[in-house]
């Protein structure tokens, strides 16, 4: 199969200067071809290697400057999760997407790539001919790989593709600028953490997380440290169905508390984890005393279903003041929106700090807008939290 290897800083081929490169690794030649077309559709990527299994990916990653690896699971040779350590050895810098079909056996291998040091994953239509229609894979590989490519540039300071270079965060209004801080993060350098002022926040009566990328290791973190908390604490990470069931699994061991995918109709329960399943929105609705959750398929908002603004949106009218949000690692600005409302109804919002976010999209996002109560690291998190869940009420 021919490979484009078109990364010149000329316009030859329609590249920008610094195409991301990018390996694809699969043992079939028709789905290589076909990924190699979607991600050469745009500008910004160039496919510099296109090979069959991990034995090879390993052996050219160490001959080749590459950003972004989006690896195979099943192949001969040497499987993707066998590779993935070898390739993060020999290139400390690259990132990896894990790429497959959607079953429960390689959602199980993929979410032990992440905790093997993946950066991503990405699920692959069950076809050649799904594939090529598959409009949502395409966006999702394209954004994942530009997003995990700037990561890898970040890592060892090679320069961005021009057009990269040209994105800004908006300018934020004073209006959005939270009322109850003194060090506003409006202006916070990327790297810059701010700590949380406890005195200014109510004692939470919810604990809502939004991720995505790197998503399952941060939460794993989170939960794994909080301890038993009596609010219930719910969950919108972006993950196809079989992945969030799981996912909920996972962290049940790693938690303390009982967790598991939310469900039409079911109340919530204090000292419990409710994650939103894959394909799903997960909203709530007041009924008497309760909270009860409400699945809908309504059409994905920032390209993802479920998302967290419909999640902390609903949430803001039950709650106010008394909800607290942490939004995690991840790619796109998906819960900025949801943060907006819920800072304008006196909820308190933590993100997780650059340096120790996969991608700091989501996060910051709210941080550059001036809507978090702190940014912090990831181990800090936990900590924090506890402490405001924990105390006598404000």
């Amino acid at each position: 199969m021919p490979l484009s290897m078109n990364t010149s800083t000329t316009d030859k081929g329609g590249k920008v200067e610094n195409a991301y490169r990018i390996m694809v690794v699969d043992d079939s030649a028709v789905i290589r071809g076909l990924l190699t077309r979607i991600l050469e559709g745009d500008p910004q990527v160039s496919v510099v290697e296109s090979v069959s299994n991990g034995e090879i990916a390993v052996k050219r990653l160490a001959s080749q400057e590459i950003d972004v690896v989006v690896l195979d699971i099943e192949m001969p040779v040497m499987d993707g999760l066998t590779a993935l350590p070898k390739l993060l050895q020999v290139k400390p810098g690259v990132q990896v997407i894990m790429a497959s079909t959607l079953t429960r056996k390689n959602a199980e291998i993929s979410l032990k790539a992440l905790r093997l040091g993946a950066a991503d994953y990405i699920p692959k239509p069950t076809s050649s001919g799904e594939l090529t229609k598959a409009s949502d894979f395409k966006h999702e590989l394209v954004e994942k790989v530009k997003a995990l490519g700037q990561v890898a540039r970040s890592s060892h300071k090679a320069p961005l593709p021009a057009a990269a270079r040209t994105q800004q965060v908006p300018a934020t209004s004073a209006a959005q600028k939270p009322k109850t801080m003194s060090d506003s993060p409006s202006n916070l350098y990327p790297s810059k953490t701010v700590t949380l002022r406890k005195d200014a926040i109510a004692k939470p009566d919810i604990l809502a997380i939004g991720s995505s990328t790197g998503g399952p290791q941060a939460l794993f973190d989170v939960l794994g440290n909080l301890g038993t908390i009596t609010q219930p604490v719910v969950v919108t990470q972006h993950m196809p169905a079989t992945f969030t069931a799981l996912l909920a699994e996972h962290i049940a061991r790693v938690s303390s508390m009982p967790s598991k995918e939310g469900e039409e109709g079911e109340v919530l329960k204090g000292g419990h984890i409710y994650l939103a399943p894959g394909g799903h929105h997960m909203v709530f609705e007041k009924q008497g005393t309760n909270t009860v959750i409400r699945l809908n398929q309504e059409p994905p908002e920032n390209f993802c279903r479920p998302a967290v603004d419909p999640m902390l949106r609903s949430l803001s009218k039950i709650y106010g003041s008394r909800l607290l949000v942490l939004i995690l690692t991840g790619m796109g600005s998906d819960g900025l929106r949801g943060s907006e409302v819920v800072t304008a109804a006196g909820g308190s919002v933590i993100a997780q700090d650059e340096q120790t976010s996969v991608v700091w999209g989501m996060p910051g996002a709210v941080a550059t807008a001036g809507l978090c109560s702190a940014v912090l690291p990831i181990k800090e998190m936990a900590s924090n939290v506890r402490q405001l869940v924990m105390r006598s009420a404000a």
